[in-house]
């Protein structure tokens, strides 16, 4: 009897566990218990990323909101809080067909962005996050991101630790993932040239190469501005176009990164000396400096001029060319330079 009790009981282990088991690895495959975005973005400190075509860019966190591209280039707002924010929503959609599985996990592995996420983590997390300590940054998840689904609502996504990939969309977000993920450094730097309100700057400098008597400077005194004209202090300017001019530096961007400048461009506008050499200092000695340069609107179409066509009727009348710093050529918009990129005439009063 106490040995046929035994078998029993041996027989109910046995049952019990592989129940344990059977449930345990259903709850691990179904899709809706699996969490895979990241909860928590407000401790995120790092993301890195990089493609197979050996672009590669590091994102860190130097404060709440504040962060800077591969250790030395201020982050766009706007681009870090996307990407956070996808990070934060991405949700598995569906899981990849059985059939199709070896070919997408193959796709993966020859074509993909991998993104990796560090977090602050607790070492001990007890009673509910009520109790954290030993707290340091941690690798918390790596994402390999492939190509887009046929229906481009979606993308291929392998996480390592995870036994398969799954298709990763954005809830209520009609597009697919991969756009978000770009390994560049010039996507993620921000186009920010300065931010600054007037009682904030110490002086707007404007050199115009070409016509030096043209050139001025905006020289703080005390809680207002002098105004000079080949260094001398001119007594009567209009005080409502300075105002504008020293309005002009909050938030003030440029349009894009230049990229490659066709040769032409280099033959011809950058051999020679800029419109305009802009510098801004701010009451701390900081000084930033802007100088500007022609841009064509087809280069290629100055091969083929006409003999009544200047290389003026090729100029680009929305942009232009701008080295900032001496260091990145952007480009900038004519239209966002108004009230700055004016002879010392205009702000006399002498252009009409």
């Amino acid at each position: 009897m106490k040995k046929r009790n035994k078998i029993v009981i041996a027989i109910v282990l046995v049952l019990a566990v592989s129940a344990f088991f059977v449930v345990r690895h259903g709850a691990r495959k179904s899709t809706s218990d699996v969490v895979y975005h990241i909860e928590d973005i407000n401790s995120v400190t790092k993301i890195f990323m990089a493609d197979k075509l050996d672009n590669k860019v590091l994102l860190e966190r130097t404060s709440d909101s504040t962060w800077v591209v591969d250790g030395k280039y201020p982050a766009s707002e706007g681009m870090m809080d996307m990407l956070l924010e996808t990070l934060n929503q991405m949700r598995i959609r569906q899981r990849v067909n059985k059939a199709a599985k070896k070919n997408i996990v193959d796709n993966i592995s020859v074509s993909h962005t991998k993104v990796e996420v560090y977090q602050i983590v607790p070492f001990i997390n007890w009673f509910g996050g009520r109790l954290q300590l030993f707290k340091s940054e941690k690798l918390v998840a790596t994402y390999y991101i492939g190509h887009e689904t046929q229906d481009n609502m979606g993308s291929y996504v392998f996480r390592e630790g995870d036994d398969e990939p799954y298709i990763v969309h954005i809830p209520g977000f009609r597009g697919y993932l991969g756009p978000r993920f770009e390994p560049v450094p010039e996507l993620w730097r921000s186009h920010r040239i300065v931010d600054l309100p007037v009682t904030e700057i110490q002086s707007v400098k404007v050199e115009i190469p070409n016509q030096p008597q043209e050139s001025f400077e905006v020289l703080r005194n005390g809680e207002a501005f002098d105004f000079y004209c080949q260094g001398q202090k001119m007594p009567v300017f209009d005080t409502m176009r300075v105002g504008q001019l020293l309005s002009s530096f909050v938030n003030l961007n440029f349009d894009q990164f230049a990229g490659v400048v066709p040769k032409v461009e280099l033959d011809t506008t950058f051999s020679r000396q800029p419109g305009f050499i802009l510098t801004v200092t701010d009451t701390a000695g900081n000084a930033r400096s802007l100088s500007t340069y022609i841009k064509f609107t087809d280069p290629d179409a100055i091969a083929t001029m006409q003999g009544n066509q200047t290389m003026a009727d090729f100029f680009d009348l929305n942009r232009l060319y701008a080295i900032l710093d001496t260091k990145d050529t952007v480009l900038i918009q004519y239209f966002v330079f108004d009230n700055i990129l004016q002879p010392a005439s205009f702000f006399l009063g002498k252009d009409e």
